[in-house]
């Protein structure tokens, strides 16, 4: 069954709705405007969290409903509700049909189809019992403690979800895309005396549970945070100031993702608020530096068949060789801008207004053994993974904190440290980066970005690559 007999079925069989009244009302709504269209969406979600040896919590959450929109110029009236009945949606058609009174706006042309499917449609919670999945939980938790002795504590969670959307648009255009997403994520503290230490690990994507369910998947995951947890018992306090930074391949990408990869997103480019506004052409990084926003990775976190407005995702270049050659992209944005739509219009639900949004954020790899980077520093810092972080994205300055970082003295790593944060800005440090290796890796599957009170799932990558000098915060004395 296509994703449109299977939302058909979702949305006009089961819901009620009567497709052709549908089209009449879009139809009516958008006259005037210069664009928009009917968001309907239908999702499933749960989540399992065990912690202290038995089962915390656990979730299951179905929601439906629509979004309206008609756009005029820079303007765009929005209208939602979880009532997904053709009187609510009537009446959603009055309120948007305000934005384009006494406008006569020509209707863009529609999204390219595509017939391209860049993950399954099974939906990964009815697929495994709620047994299996709590069974799994405690066999982690047990695993970890089995471990090692210093185990003190072993958190893990179990999200999944299963979105199904389709999108109207005036004329009777269609789009529709069916999305799973799960993700395993594992937490280990050890102790060691009265000294405390944590690490974590997580991955998923858009496939089934099946994956993670599998013991070599998730032994691996547990593996890996417990391997953090007592590199950092052993971690010295990180000096501070300026220095050489390695950062690590895979999710050290995050701070690719917020400090270029927001400021690359055509909204706070058309409106002139980002570090990156009126630069096109030019040179913003070093020679080599190559960065992609990537939505067709298959099964991946951030992929999309579609983005929410119903346009094909693509792999958009955004930084070649160190020249910026583009933006990501909504239809409304490309429009004003003058550019083409890049498949970058997300929104988190049907109660939100799609925006410019990246997918899977990567920067390509070089020429450089790993090894012969980290050889070339005397004394600096390796980052391996981060936390949390902070960035504003007019000026591009940002602050991260590293979860695992290393010495690294005379061209070796050395001790683990504690408490490194990065500071810096954005487009200077892209500026400052002087080799890239050639073990360009994506990211395990955990990353949510937020913009204006919006979460969306994304996914990062990158390769090994040195910094010449970032600002490091330390908690040596």
């Amino acid at each position: 069954m296509t994703h449109l007999a299977a939302t058909d079925d979702l949305f006009y069989a089961r819901a009620g709705l009567d497709r052709n009244r549908l089209e009449t009302m879009v139809n009516d709504a958008l006259t005037g405007a210069d664009d928009g269209e009917l968001f309907l969406e239908y999702r499933q979600s749960e989540a399992l969290a065990f912690d202290d040896g038995r089962l915390k919590s656990a979730s299951f959450d179905t929601m439906q409903g629509f979004g309206l929109r008609a756009i005029a110029g820079e303007a765009a009236g929005y209208a939602h509700a979880s009532d997904l009945s053709e009187a609510a949606i009537a009446r959603a058609a009055d309120t948007v049909k305000a934005v384009q009174t006494g406008r006569s706006g020509t209707m863009a042309d529609g999204p390219a189809r595509t017939n391209r499917i860049l993950y399954g449609d099974e939906n990964p919670i009815g697929a495994v019992p709620f047994e299996a999945k709590v069974k799994l939980l405690a066999e982690i938790d047990a695993y970890a403690r089995a471990k090692d002795p210093r185990v003190k504590q072993v958190s893990a969670s179990l999200a999944g979800e299963w979105q199904a959307v389709q999108i109207l648009r005036a004329g009777g255009e269609r789009a529709a895309d069916i999305r799973p997403l799960v993700r395993l994520s594992v937490s280990v503290v050890v102790g060691d005396g009265d000294r405390m230490e944590a690490g974590s690990h997580g991955g998923g994507g858009r496939i089934a549970y099946e994956t993670l369910l599998d013991p070599a998947h998730w032994q691996a995951g547990v593996d890996e945070a417990l391997r953090q947890a007592l590199v950092n018992l052993e971690s010295v306090d990180t000096p501070a100031g300026e220095m050489p930074v390695v950062l690590g391949a895979g999710w050290p990408g995050i701070l690719l993702h917020e400090a270029v990869g927001h400021g690359l997103e055509g909204d706070f480019n058309r409106k002139k608020t980002s570090a990156f506004s009126g630069l096109l052409g030019q040179r913003v990084a070093s020679p080599g530096v190559t960065v992609m926003d990537d939505g067709t990775l298959m099964d991946r976190r951030g992929s999309l068949t579609i983005d929410d407005e119903g346009t094909p995702s693509q792999a958009t270049v955004l930084i070649e060789d160190g020249i910026l050659r583009g933006y990501m992209q909504d239809r409304q944005n490309a429009r004003l801008m003058g550019m083409q739509p890049t498949g970058n219009g997300r929104r988190q639900s049907y109660a939100h207004i799609p925006m410019p949004r990246m997918t899977n954020t990567v920067m390509l790899g070089g020429d450089k053994d790993p090894q012969e980077i980290i050889a070339s520093v005397k004394k600096g810092l390796f980052a391996v993974n981060f936390g949390g972080g902070q960035v504003d994205i007019t000026s591009g300055k940002f602050v991260f904190s590293c979860t695992e970082a290393y010495l690294i003295e005379n061209g070796k790593i050395t001790a683990p440290v504690k408490g490194a944060t990065l500071i810096g800005n954005g487009p200077d440090v892209m500026t400052k980066v002087k080799m890239i290796g050639n073990d360009m890796k994506l990211d395990d599957g955990i990353g949510t970005c937020g913009k204006e009170g919006q979460g969306v799932p994304v996914g990062v990558g990158q390769p090994t690559m040195l910094i010449d000098a970032i600002t490091v915060g330390g908690t040596a004395a």
